[in-house]
């Protein structure tokens, strides 16, 4: 026996099985339950998305020897007919193949004739959009007056294209383009019914790559079947669809977590001997960002099957959010701008590099890569003059700070000189700067971190933190971080209070300014206190 495409073996017959469209069928639903049934139709949307399946449902429902209704009893002779196409009373049209108006007149010349042996005779056009002017002229008088027995079943892709004058002469309706969710859902209902192995993961691809098309998605499962030995594999999908194994993904999503450019450079040039789709690559990382971004948001999201929920709330936690829309904008970016670079691959690396080039870090901006601090540096603290950083207030680097030697010895060197002095990245300077000093014991220091930034600790973080202490300190040294309200203020809470005062003063010396008041004398201008902005240094 010859085999048939899913596509057509799993049309829906009737309105119950179609997959979306709701609001379509419910205006048909209701219109034929009603016998409130107009007399021509129009279906507009994208390919794949249910226009000619619908049609085809309506014309069984108005011609069903069951009475007109929503529900064809899909039994008698005229359903069966309609359904394998060869009703004499329902006539199917591609309007691509005859849009000359010969053809449309020649159509149309049979419409004063009751239908052979159903209750209407329709004429399903599809492609309608492609009709000349001549046939639509011919068309119009017959799609405006048709006789009682004549119904007119439209589909298109571009509506744009038809005349106005033959729009307002059917109802139309729009068809959406399929979600993933719904692609997918669908999916799995046949392979379950065609008790065919699948994976989750496999459907998920497929259902992406369909565009919002249903048709698209169930020719792509005919493929991958026969590409995969009869399962549906994701390692089959990724391979058929062209993308790379979402292992490497992962691996270069935690390597941007890391903040290493040395090790993301050597992970690069591994991948490059694959030959991947660099497009395709930039466009999963920036899929991977959305769904951690979303998962920082709202933690008790459920996700979906592509990716593990556990590398999820591992980059959730270890990547700031502000980085994490970072990423995100770089890579879309990168993505638009592919076709421009010298090759996919330096368009791709580049795109990895400016992501870490230009990542903020936690004291308003700035590149994260400092210079290592010398012996002296790690020995000797800045001044206690030096206030915390305010958001856009200037970033000490720890050369600088080399240079400002302070006479007191380590042991009385205060919580925030000590984050000034030592090298850290951003998402581990965010966690230091939230948290205050309670103590320090030889070989132990205890923090409290404020709980309206308990997110910005991760094991990582607090790894990384304990090391640079204890190279600053010289000793071997544990950290002990508690979440709690401290009645110490936090070096960023200084930094937020100090840089209130400043923008205060800033406001007030603006409106004490002379020209300022002669301004609002004489024009009676407003200043505006929101539109003050301190100046970051250069």
């Amino acid at each position: 026996m010859a085999y048939t495409a899913l596509a057509r073996r799993w049309r829906p017959r009737n309105f119950g099985e179609m997959t979306g469209q709701e609001h379509v069928l419910r205006a048909l639903s209701n219109a034929l339950n009603s016998d409130r049934v107009h007399h021509a139709f129009l279906f507009a949307g994208t390919r794949g998305v249910g226009k000619t399946t619908v049609a085809r449902i309506l014309a069984k429902c108005l011609n069903c020897e069951c009475g007109v209704s929503a529900q064809p009893c899909g039994e008698c002779a005229s359903c069966r007919e309609i359904d394998a196409g060869r009703s004499v009373d329902v006539i199917e049209v591609d309007a691509a193949s005859r849009t000359k108006v010969d053809d449309t007149r020649e159509l149309l010349d049979n419409v004063q004739y009751a239908p052979t042996r159903s209750r209407y005779k329709i004429y399903l056009i599809d492609e309608v959009h492609m009709l000349t002017t001549q046939s639509f002229n011919a068309l119009l008088k017959t799609l405006e007056e048709p006789p009682p027995h004549v119904k007119f079943l439209l589909a298109t892709t571009d509506p744009q294209k038809l005349p106005v004058t033959v729009l307002s002469r059917c109802l139309q309706f729009n068809l959406k383009r399929l979600s993933i969710s719904m692609i997918k859902a669908r999916l799995t209902h046949i392979l379950d019914a065609e008790t065919i192995v699948y994976d989750p993961a496999a459907l998920q691809l497929l259902a992406q790559a369909a565009d919002g098309s249903l048709r698209d998605a169930l020719s792509l499962l005919d493929q991958l079947l026969a590409f995969g030995n009869g399962a549906a594999r994701e390692a089959e999908a990724r391979a058929m669809l062209g993308t790379v194994a979402f292992d490497h993904v992962a691996r270069l999503a935690r390597l941007l977590a890391d903040g290493d450019p040395g090790a993301l450079v050597s992970d690069l040039q591994a991948l490059e001997d694959l030959s991947p789709d660099f497009g395709g690559l930039l466009d999963q990382l920036a899929a991977l960002l959305e769904r951690v971004a979303l998962q920082q948001l709202l933690p008790d999201y459920a996700g979906d099957e592509l990716f593990e929920i556990e590398l999820v709330r591992e980059l959730a936690g270890r990547v700031a959010p502000e980085d994490v829309q970072l990423y995100y904008q770089t890579a879309i970016l990168g993505r638009r701008d592919l076709a421009l670079a010298p090759d996919p691959r330096t368009g791709f690396r580049m795109t990895l590099i400016r992501m870490l080039a230009f990542r903020p870090d936690s004291l308003g901006g700035g590149a994260p890569v400092r210079a290592a601090p010398s012996l002296a540096a790690r020995n000797i603290a800045p001044p206690a003059s030096a206030a915390p950083s305010a958001p856009g207030a200037a970033v000490v680097p720890a050369a600088t700070a080399a240079t400002a030697v302070s006479t007191r010895p380590a042991g009385e060197v205060g919580w925030s000189d000590m984050i000034a002095a030592i090298e850290l990245d951003g998402p581990t300077r965010m966690l230091a700067l939230n948290c205050a000093l309670l103590g320090r014991e030889p070989g132990l220091l205890r923090l409290r971190l404020d709980p309206r930034q308990a997110g910005a600790r991760t094991r990582s973080r607090e790894e990384k933190l304990t090391q640079a202490l204890a190279r600053f300190l010289g000793e071997a040294l544990r950290l002990e971080i508690e979440v709690a309200e401290s009645a110490t203020e936090t070096p960023a809470q200084s930094g937020e209070r100090l840089g209130q005062q400043a923008l205060a003063a800033a406001q007030a010396a603006l409106q004490a300014d002379p020209t300022v008041q002669a301004l609002q004398e004489r024009f009676g201008a407003t200043l505006s206190p929101e539109s003050v902005r301190l100046r970051s240094p250069a």
